[in-house]
């Protein structure tokens, strides 16, 4: 009986994505360890329908609701309580019943039920960025006033993580985020100008979502990561440093006041951080393959184009200016992608939308929440205006 006491119980808010469906590969391995308590999705109904008869958790929740009857349905002959909507997401987050939130929901949507969770004193394995990127400041606060450990997911940050095991009392002089470059790695405006959305979705080193996948195209996706990292670790902008390194074997860096750098390495695998981050302070045990150097004979470094992918940039002018820059930035990009991944605009045209919302919307140098979902709110509106959504 003791063991399954000391099972960790999980909640996986976003489990039909690619981050969510890695997360219970791990649950599924190691069932002495893991169970599942809640599942949600918002709108891959089939999916979350068999992984609940398989995992058989307390509680499901689909995002839409004219899918529930579906679910329910489907799920009447078991003891799961079915959910809908996005009221629900903040509702089952605020049960009692599990230790852990796998925090994948992607993007804005994110926020609410991550809040509800923090509020709770939960362990939030955080891989949706957009949550610190957008409130990161609330967040932290939060999380600090509600005893509430926030373990990244994502690569980069877990690698940032697990460097700084051990290292409490030492300050970091800087850290450095590595970035693979994505699939146009040194190529130039006239190259991209013609890009389509298939040959955006393939990326050279990682498996992921639509959007992260564009993100990382853009370089928007390591500008999030900048952004999220200064909530995450306490930093000021000039102590985060981009590095293209084009192998994705270092996921990051952190450099000590000695100049001594620790670096975290291994085999792109998103596997790996999602069961570290579940399992911390323990390593699990498993069967993933290993990183043979002599495969790896050189790895390469070299500066960002910021000329090129001007949304790095971008990122950085929001890093550095604080306030709600951050929010908008996100909130435009959130949409400019959606129109891509919809044919609807072309590949730099999503900088451009980026770029004209950041100098419309009004600059707050402290917003309350209330006012991070306002600012949310008329940067979308505006950015879908401008391409007449």
């Amino acid at each position: 009986m003791a063991e399954a006491t000391a099972k960790k119980s999980i909640a996986v808010f976003g489990s039909t994505g690619s981050i969510g469906t890695q997360a219970l590969d791990v649950i599924r391995a190691n069932p002495a360890l893991f169970e599942v308590d809640i599942l949600t999705a918002q709108t891959n109904d089939e999916l979350l329908i068999a992984q609940a008869l398989e995992f058989k958790p307390n509680a499901v929740v689909i995002g839409d609701e004219k899918k529930y009857e579906k679910v329910k349905a489907a799920l009447g002959s078991t003891h799961i309580k079915v959910f809908a909507g996005e009221v629900a997401l903040e509702e089952v987050a605020d049960f009692d019943t599990y230790d852990i939130m796998i925090a994948s929901i992607v993007g804005f949507a994110g926020l609410k039920p991550t809040l509800k969770a923090v509020s709770k004193g939960k362990v939030v394995a955080l891989a949706n960025k957009e949550t610190l990127v957008v409130a990161g400041d609330i967040v932290m606060k939060m999380a600090l006033d509600n005893r509430s450990p926030i373990i990244p997911v994502d690569s980069e940050h877990s690698a940032i993580f697990q460097c700084l095991v051990g290292e409490a009392r030492n300050p970091i002089e800087k850290i450095i985020l590595t970035a693979s470059g994505g699939p146009f790695l040194g190529k130039k405006p006239n190259f991209l100008v013609n890009v389509k959305r298939d040959h955006a979705l393939q990326h050279p080193n990682w498996n992921m979502g639509a959007k992260i996948t564009i993100d990382s195209a853009t370089l928007m996706n390591k500008g999030l990561e900048m952004i999220e990292a200064k909530w995450l670790f306490n930093l000021k902008p000039e102590q985060i440093e981009v590095i293209i390194h084009p192998q994705s074997i270092i996921h990051s860096m952190v450099q000590f006041e000695d100049g001594s750098i620790k670096a975290q390495m291994g085999l792109p695998d998103m596997k790996l951080p999602i069961q570290y981050a579940l399992g911390f302070p323990e390593r699990i045990q498993n069967d993933f393959p290993r990183l043979n150097f002599r495969k790896y004979p050189s790895l390469n470094f070299e500066e960002p184009d910021l000329k090129t992918f001007r949304n790095l940039g971008l990122a950085i002018e929001a890093l550095q200016k604080g306030g709600n820059a951050a929010c908008v930035l996100n909130a435009a990009n959130e949409i400019a992608v959606w129109a891509f991944l919809k044919n609807r605009i072309g590949f730099l045209d999503i900088t451009a939308v980026v770029e004209k919302t950041m100098q419309e919307i009004t600059f707050i140098e402290k917003p309350t929440l209330q006012e991070y979902f306002e600012s949310d709110g008329e940067a979308r509106n505006f950015a879908a205006s401008l391409m007449k959504l």
